[in-house]
């Protein structure tokens, strides 16, 4: 839990395949240039989101970029 000595959530393990997770950096940054972790604002909106927490909205996606095509091997 953040404290007001340490603003982060506890770090939590999450899996998920390399060619997702990398991509997955790049769409976030390209919706939140700004701040430590763009992918863990997304995850925690969409955990809000999925709990239907009050208020909560489903994050918006950035437009179609490099992220948006699989990766050919």
């Amino acid at each position: 839990m953040a404290t007001e000595d340490d603003p982060y959530d506890t770090p939590r393990k999450f899996r998920a395949p390399d060619d997702e997770w990398d991509p997955f950096e790049a769409a976030t940054r390209a919706m939140h240039p700004v701040g430590r972790s763009p992918r863990g604002q997304v995850l925690r909106e969409f955990i809000r989101w999925y709990m239907r927490r009050p208020g909560a909205k489903l994050p918006q996606r950035p437009p179609a970029g490099t992220w948006s095509t699989p990766a050919t091997d």
